[in-house]
């Protein structure tokens, strides 16, 4: 998936839109009033913000709740939020691939407008946080949300649907047209709600296992199971009954979740 482009660099505020980071701010009103009332942020709530930006959303939320916590990459955006000495605005810099959110707290409320060429990998990496997170809700391209959330046999159904939707409860709740940022990205966008399951729903399967397994089988979509994940599951000698002549996009996540748990260790 590639991310939304700048024709050209945008200064903002006296900020220039940087392209590595996927900087895109929104501007619109009227969508950030609708996500500040999404988050619904109160006084006392572990509230974190990935990239913080210019504050279109910082500042709504800090309105509300008092205090939060912001995790920024860009050193000057950064330095930006440091220097304003918001009270109750706690700023690290860091990239959130490689900030361990679990340090954070518990009951964590994580939100952002996350910069789309590093969504995927950022919501693989939130897993290891989300036994101390109460919800989290994201601004991601549309394209990437309709796939977190699509049904088996879709064109859309694929190993992010199959993982997020075991680790997660997930409500699409809003689509933002391309007008609503600066710079305007050449895709649409969409926020979504994502509340963590329990660890008794997760039937004790491993993560990584499944990944492992959802790598596999969709390796090669238009194939038959018995081509790909047949013989990777018959060297782990996994004697399952599972009907392998479907595709990839034919099984269910509790199907998924059921062969992970049996390919697990007793």
């Amino acid at each position: 998936m590639k991310g939304p482009r700048a024709t050209a660099p945008t200064r903002l505020a006296g900020h220039t839109a940087r392209k590595r980071f996927g900087q895109h701010f929104l501007t619109d009103q009227s969508v950030i009033s609708q996500i500040v009332d999404a988050i619904d942020p109160r006084a006392g709530q572990a509230l974190v913000e990935i990239g913080p930006g210019l504050g279109a959303l910082t500042l709504p939320v800090l309105a509300r709740c008092g205090a939060l916590t912001v995790v920024e990459l860009d050193r000057d955006l950064a330095a930006r939020w440091r220097a304003r000495g918001a009270d109750g605005v706690r700023v690290i810099e860091s990239d959130a691939l490689a900030l361990d959110f679990g340090s954070l707290g518990e009951g964590l409320r994580l939100f952002g407008n996350l910069p789309y060429n590093i969504s995927s990998p950022l919501l693989f990496h939130l897993f290891g946080c989300a036994p101390h997170v109460q919800d989290q809700h994201f601004m991601l391209q549309k394209e990437v949300v309709d796939r977190m959330v699509a049904e088996p046999s879709t064109a859309a159904y694929g190993r992010l649907s199959v993982m997020l939707q075991w680790r997660y409860r997930m409500w699409p709740i809003l689509e933002v047209a391309p007008q609503a940022f600066t710079p305007a990205p050449r895709v649409d966008s969409a926020v979504v709600r994502m509340q963590p399951r329990r660890l008794d729903e997760l039937q004790g399967v491993d993560s990584q296992t499944l990944q492992a397994l959802g790598a596999v089988a969709f390796s090669q979509r238009r194939k038959l199971l018995r081509h790909t994940l047949g013989p990777w599951l018959e060297q782990r000698g996994c004697l399952a009954r599972f009907d392998l002549q479907r595709r990839a996009e034919e099984v269910a996540v509790d199907e998924y979740v059921a062969l992970a748990r049996q390919l697990q260790p007793a």
